[in-house]
């Protein structure tokens, strides 16, 4: 229904177009003046065409809302959106029971197939006969390779959509059935997002499972170290006129410093950056679930969105005293700005050239902690960027180290001057530069995780 409608509505701005641009150009531009008529005609087919895909989105975007958002759909639709903040099993099956059996009247068998054992029914006669399992076993066996399969009255595969009375969704060995007598009104677009988000929410919750079982094992630190590392990103991704560079340097083998570069299109990079209040075990935790929020939030542009769900997914752990500050932004080359929220972040800073030498823009906090007491009225900050800016975010653990007198580094004018001199360096000089000071200033005895992540707009 959603692609046939989307079929129909290309067929007919687009038929609209070409009407437009052939009476416009039969009507308005003169046939003895072909040179002219030329020029003309092709400013008009390109404004239209401009037009006509503007006009495009947003019918498509109607046509999405109107099928997957408000209609039968919207019941997957709805189970979806609650799977993407699903952290466990416990979350997996609340929504489960909110959505699908309160609101839509399904039954739901979730079964691990590595040993035929029922992880979750529902509490419907339906599910809860055996003779229910026995069929399913028979049917479809653990060597059924991922995807979406539909099934009829009778438990068995079916191809004929109209007489599917429910479908389940296959990962390795979980298989996840969903009864539903109406499965036939949702439109199979749906199916795609709906099995990659309980993909997704497997892999997540078993990285948080593992995670949570090694807390319980405090021998097992470099094994938390691994899994720590391998929420960053190993290298900075390539991204036009923007140089990227980063610096990891935990004081323990765990740390609660994190940072994220997430390119989402062309032009704009989100670029994140943190500290998760304490050290070991539960500041890893913490940090990979800040950095898998980000990762599956959808509309990432949406800043005070992604900054409400991270606040939300923290409480939800009710790990106590655990919070994290961070600096989150988004920067566009073509606008040449930068959005931003700074929550509690003390050092992000834009260095820029000016006729008197480089200067220094702080990206001062515009928000609180986040994930220990309520957020009100978070707001995006903007800066306008100029070529050869370097932007620097970076954890406490620069600007606090120390020397043998107890000075901070942050307070001097080394460090400032360090920056100023080494701002017309690449982004990864630049950062060199500055863990080599660090290192140097502190004589070794580092009181806290380094962390830097540089981006520098290309000149």
């Amino acid at each position: 229904m959603l692609k046939a409608r989307q079929r129909l509505c290309l067929l007919v701005i687009d038929g609209v177009v070409a009407t437009i641009f052939i009476l416009l150009s039969i009507f308005l531009f003169p046939k003895e003046h072909w040179v002219f008529t030329f020029f003309c005609g092709t400013l008009l087919f390109i404004g239209l065409e401009l037009t006509g895909e503007v006009a495009l989105r947003y019918f498509f975007g109607k046509i999405d809302i109107s099928i997957l958002q408000k209609g039968t759909t919207s019941l997957i639709s709805n189970f979806i959106q609650r799977l993407r903040f699903c952290y466990s099993l416990e979350d997996f099956y609340a929504a489960i029971s909110d959505v699908l059996e309160v609101q839509g009247d399904c039954s739901v068998l979730f079964i691990d197939r590595s040993n035929n054992y029922a992880l979750y029914n529902s509490p419907s006669r339906l599910t809860c006969k055996p003779e229910t399992l026995e069929v399913l076993n028979l049917n479809f066996s653990d060597k059924r390779t991922d995807g979406v399969y539909f099934i009829d009255k009778n438990f068995g595969l079916t191809t004929v959509y109209k007489s599917t009375r429910g479908f389940f969704l296959v990962k390795e060995s979980y298989h996840l059935y969903i009864f539903c007598q109406y499965t036939h009104l949702f439109d199979k677009v749906i199916y795609d997002s709906l099995l990659e988000e309980f993909n997704r929410f497997l892999s997540r919750q078993e990285i948080i499972s593992n995670l949570s079982e090694i807390t319980e094992l405090s021998r097992e630190w470099s094994m938390l170290s691994d899994v720590q590392k391998s929420f960053l990103p190993l290298d900075m991704p390539e991204v036009r006129r923007l140089e990227l560079a980063s610096y990891f340097r935990p004081l323990v083998n765990v740390s609660g410093d994190y940072y994220t570069v997430l390119p989402l299109d062309e032009h704009k990079t989100l670029v994140m950056l943190g500290d998760v209040s304490g050290k070991g075990l539960a500041a890893a935790l913490v940090m990979g679930l800040v950095l898998n929020t980000v990762k599956i939030m959808e509309d990432k542009e949406d800043l005070v969105s992604v900054i409400y769900s991270i606040d939300r997914a923290i409480k939800d752990m009710k790990l106590q005293d655990k919070y994290t500050v961070l600096f989150i932004g988004i920067i566009d080359t073509e606008k040449m700005t930068i959005r931003y929220i700074n929550a509690s972040m003390s050092d992000p800073i834009i260095v820029t050239r000016s006729p008197e030498g480089y200067r220094i823009k702080p990206l001062s906090s515009n928000c609180s902690l986040i994930g220990i007491i309520d957020l009100d009225g978070v707001m995006v900050a903007e800066q306008k960027l100029f070529r050869g800016d370097l932007i620097l975010m970076a954890s406490d653990g620069i600007s606090e180290a120390m020397d043998k007198e107890g000075v901070e580094l942050g307070s001097t004018d080394l460090y400032l001057g360090t920056i100023k001199s080494s701002a017309n360096k690449s982004a990864r000089n630049f950062v060199t530069d500055i863990a080599n000071l660090v290192l140097s200033y502190s004589d070794g005895q580092l009181r806290d995780d380094v962390t830097m992540l540089v981006a520098k707009v290309e000149g």
